[in-house]
C-alpha cells in the first residue's frame, strides 16, 4: 500500500477514535466515549492508532493539529517560500522598524539605527539584482562569511527572492573547514568582512568555484584588484548594491520544494555535513511553532546567536512573518549586556549556557549580600514561586522592592524568554520564571529538522520536559535494547526519539550513506536522542544514543546526562567526563567558575592565585566532594560519578575547539586536548587503589 493512502487510513482512524470538545478551544480535543483503547487524553499531545514494529501504539502529534500536519501558516496559507514570507512583511509592516545596529559617533558606541522593513526589501533588490548583474545563475551557492549584522538578512532576503541556495560559513570553523564546504557546496559569491578577506584571498587558489567576492563594511579604494587570470572580482557591498539598483532585475521566486540553504554542522567529528533545507521545510517548521509562540509587530528582538545555527535562522523567519524590530548586537559577547540596555529587547532568546551564568551571578550575589537584602529576596522569591504554582499573579510590590532591579539586567522589557541548543535545568528554569516575569519556554530540535521539534505549550507550569511536538511534525519513541529503553518502560515509555513531517530535511549534500544512516524507509528521522513521554503528552530528553560508550565492566556511561547534573555543583562553570572500556571508573575535568572558588577559598583561608588553587589537593578534593552531593541528590549510579577530577581555568569555547556552534563538547578533540590530564587521574587512581585497571 502507497503511503498516501496509509495515511489518509490513519487519518480516517483518528477522526472515528476522536471528537472535537464543546468545552473549549476547537483545536482541543477529548476523547470519544466509544474508542477509548487508540486515544489516550494526554492534554497537549493525541496518540495515533499506528501499529509500530516495536511496542505500542506510540506516534504522538500536538493536540492542536492532530488529523493533519501543519505545512503552512493558518492564517496565510499563500506564505509557500521565503520569498513570500518576506514579501508578505514588506507589503504589510513597510514602515515599520526591522533591521537595527548601533552606531558610533566619535569612537563612542550610541543608540540604535534602523531600517524599515521596505528599505530592507529595496536593499534586497538591488542585491539579487547585482548579484545577477554579475553572472551569478539561478541555484548557485552563495557563502556569507561574518557573524550577526543587517547584511547578513539583506543577503538571504535577496538569495530567497532570487532562488539562490544561501550556505551560512561558519566564523568558528577555521579555514580549513570554510575551504571544504565553499568547494563541496560549489559556492560562486562569497560575502565577507574586512577581516576575513585577506585569508579568504589567500585561499581562493583553492576554492576554483568561486567568482565574487563581496567586503560588507570595507572600502571599494581600498579592496585589492585581482588579476583576470584569478577570474575572480572583488567588489564593496556598497558598490554591489549601486550596480544592482542601475541594473534592476526582476524576482526569481523559488517553488516551495527548491533548495534555501545549506545548513553546515560541524558535529563532533569528521568533516562537515551540509544539511539541506528547503522552503516548504523552513515555512513548515516556523507556520507550526506559530501556534504556540506569539510575536507582535511591537516586539524587539536582540539578535546575538549565530545567524549560522538553525535555532536563530528559524527565530528570524517567524520575526519576519509578525513584523517584529531585530536589533544586533555590537559582536562582542562581553558587551551583551551593555547592548541589551540600549535595545531593551521584549524578546530574548538564548542558550543554556548564559541562562546559567545569569541564575549563578544573581545568586551568587544574594547570597553574598546576606541579611535583611538575603530575606527579602527569598520571601519574594517563594511567595512568587507559590503564586505561579497555584496560576495566581503574584502581589505587584514583589517586582518593584525586588525582581525590577533583575529584569533590568536585559533592560527590563523582556516579556518572553526562550531556550534551545541543549537542557536548561529546571531550577534554572523556574528562577527565570519568577525573576524576570513573562514566559519561559524550552524547545527542543535539530538542524536536521529545520529546527523545532517540541515546545513548551504556553500555560504550562510543570519544568523538567521540553514540551509537546511541533504541530507540523509526528514523533515517536523506538526502543533501544541495549540500553534498556523500550516503550513498555514504568512509569513512562522511553526510547530512541523519532520524527516524521514536512519539516524533515532532504538529506546531507552529496552524501546518501550518511542520509540513509538517519532517515529511515518509512521516512523517520533518527534522532540519537533518548526521550520519554510525561503525563500531559510532554516530551522529556533523558540520553543520548550517540555519545554512550562502555567501562572496563561492561555498563553503559551517557557523559552528556552526568555532565549536566554536575552542571549545577557550584565550582562547575563546564564539565567534560571521560571514561573507556579499559578503565573502570569516570574521571572529569571541571572548568571552574572563578568568583566561586576565589571567594570559597578565601572563606576556607586557603591563599594562592586562580592557577595555584585549580593544582590545590585540598581544593580538588572539596570540588569533588560537591559534585559528588549533587551526584546523589539527583539520583546517578556508583558507576556514574566521577572518582577523581582535574580543574582548570580555561573554559571550553569555539575558539579552542572544545565546543561545536551548538555548545556541545567535541569528545573525541576534548579528549586529546586533556589528554594528559586523563592519563594522570588514572595513575591517581590507579596508585590508590591498587585493583583499578590502569588507562592504555
Amino acid at each position: 500500500m502507497d503511503s498516501t493512502s496509509a495515511a489518509r487510513r490513519r487519518i480516517n482512524a483518528i477522526h472515528s477514535h476522536l471528537v472535537a470538545s464543546s468545552r473549549s478551544s476547537p483545536l482541543l480535543l477529548s476523547s470519544n466515549p466509544t474508542a477509548g483503547e487508540f486515544y489516550l487524553d494526554n492534554g497537549y499531545s493525541v496518540v495515533l492508532p499506528e501499529k509500530l514494529s516495536t511496542g505500542k501504539w506510540n506516534v504522538y502529534r500536538s493536540a492542536r493539529s492532530p488529523f493533519k500536519l501543519v505545512s503552512r501558516f493558518p492564517d496565510h496559507p499563500d506564505i509557500a517560500t521565503l520569498h513570500d514570507n518576506f514579501e508578505h512583511a514588506v507589503h504589510d509592516f513597510r514602515d515599520y522598524k526591522y533591521l537595527g545596529t548601533r552606531v558610533r559617533v566619535d569612537g563612542t558606541v550610541g543608540d540604535y539605527k534602523w531600517m524599515t522593513y521596505g528599505e530592507v526589501g529595496t536593499a534586497r533588490t538591488a542585491l539579487g539584482s547585482g548579484l545577477v548583474h554579475h553572472g551569478i545563475t539561478t541555484g548557485s551557492s552563495v557563502g556569507i562569511y561574518f557573524i550577526n549584522r543587517p547584511e547578513w538578512l539583506i543577503v538571504d532576503q535577496a538569495c530567497a527572492s532570487y532562488s539562490y541556495v544561501s550556505v551560512p560559513l561558519y566564523d568558528t570553523l577555521g579555514p580549513d573547514a570554510v575551504k571544504f564546504i565553499v568547494n563541496h557546496a560549489n559556492v560562486q559569491a562569497i560575502f565577507c568582512v574586512a577581516e576575513t578577506l585577506n585569508s579568504l584571498l589567500s585561499g581562493l587558489s583553492e576554492m576554483p568555484s568561486v567568482r565574487l567576492v563581496v567586503v560588507v563594511g570595507g572600502l571599494n579604494e581600498s579592496l585589492p584588484s585581482l588579476p583576470p587570470s584569478a577570474g575572480v572580482k572583488v567588489v564593496s557591498y556598497s558598490v554591489l548594491l549601486n550596480q544592482g539598483r542601475s541594473n534592476p532585475q526582476p524576482f526569481c521566486p523559488p517553488k516551495p520544494d527548491d533548495v534555501a540553504t545549506l545548513c553546515y554542522t560541524s558535529g563532533t567529528t569528521g568533516t562537515p555535513k551540509g544539511v539541506v533545507l528547503t522552503h516548504a521545510n523552513l515555512i513548515a517548521n516556523v507556520a507550526g511553532s506559530s501556534f504556540s509562540v506569539k510575536f507582535f509587530s511591537s516586539d524587539i528582538y536582540i539578535s546575538y546567536l549565530p545567524l549560522a545555527h538553525i535555532y536563530e535562522r528559524a527565530n528570524q523567519i517567524l520575526a519576519v512573518y509578525f513584523g517584529v524590530a531585530v536589533g544586533f548586537y555590537q559582536g562582542d559577547n562581553m558587551k551583551l549586556l551593555d547592548d541589551l540596555a540600549a535595545l531593551r529587547p521584549t524578546v530574548f532568546s538564548s542558550v543554556p549556557r548564559l541562562y546559567n551564568r545569569i541564575y549563578d551571578g544573581i545568586t551568587n550575589a544574594v547570597k553574598t549580600s546576606g541579611g535583611l537584602k538575603e530575606r527579602l529576596f527569598n520571601a519574594a522569591y517563594n511567595a512568587k514561586k507559590q503564586a505561579l504554582l497555584n496560576g495566581k499573579s503574584a502581589s505587584p510590590i514583589w517586582d518593584r522592592l525586588v525582581f525590577n532591579k533583575i529584569k533590568d539586567r536585559l533592560g527590563g522589557r523582556v516579556r518572553f524568554m526562550t531556550s534551545g541548543a541543549s537542557p536548561l535545568s529546571p531550577e534554572v528554569l523556574e528562577f527565570l520564571k519568577i525573576c524576570f516575569g513573562g514566559r519561559v519556554s524550552e524547545g527542543y530540535g535539530m538542524t536536521e529538522t529545520s529546527c523545532v521539534i517540541s515546545g513548551m505549550d504556553e500555560g504550562d507550569n510543570l519544568t523538567g520536559h521540553v514540551g509537546s511536538p511541533n504541530p507540523a511534525c509526528e514523533v515517536k519513541l523506538v526502543d533501544v535494547p541495549e540500553m534498556n529503553y523500550t516503550s513498555a518502560d514504568e512509569p513512562h515509555p522511553r526510547g530512541e526519539i523519532c520524527v516524521r513531517g514536512p519539516i524533515i530535511f532532504r538529506g546531507y549534500y552529496k552524501d546518501e550513506v550518511q542520509t540513509r544512516e538517519v532517515i529511515d524507509e518509512d521516512g523517520w528521522l533518527h534522532t540519537g536522542d533518548i526521550g520519554l513521554w510525561l503525563p500531559g503528552g510532554r516530551l522529556k530528553i533523558i540520553d543520548r544514543k550517540k555519545n554512550i560508550f562502555k567501562l572496563a565492566q561492561g555498563e553503559y556511561i551517557a557523559p552528556e546526562k552526568i555532565e549536566n547534573v554536575y552542571a549545577k555543583c557550584r565550582f562547575v562553570g563546564q564539565c567534560f567526563i571521560y571514561g573507556d572500556s579499559f578503565n573502570s571508573s569516570l574521571v572529569a575535568v571541571v572548568s571552574v567558575d572563578p568568583d566561586v572558588l576565589k571567594s570559597w577559598a578565601a572563606s576556607e583561608g586557603i591563599k594562592g592565585d586562580l592557577r595555584e588553587l585549580c593544582n590545590n589537593p585540598r581544593v580538588k578534593a572539596a570540588v569533588l566532594s560537591d559534585m559528588d552531593a549533587v551526584g546523589r541528590e539527583s539520583q546517578l549510579r556508583g558507576f556514574e560519578f566521577a572518582k577523581a577530577v582535574t580543574l582548570v581555568l580555561e573554559p571550553f569555547t569555539l575558539e579552542n575547539g572544545l565546543l561545536t556552534p551548538t555548545f556541545k563538547i567535541k569528545r573525541p578533540q576534548a579528549k586529546e586536548y586533556f589528554a594528559e590530564a586523563i592519563t594522570n587521574m588514572y595513575k591517581e587512581l590507579a596508585a590508590s587503589d591498587p585493583t583499578a585497571k590502569k588507562a592504555l
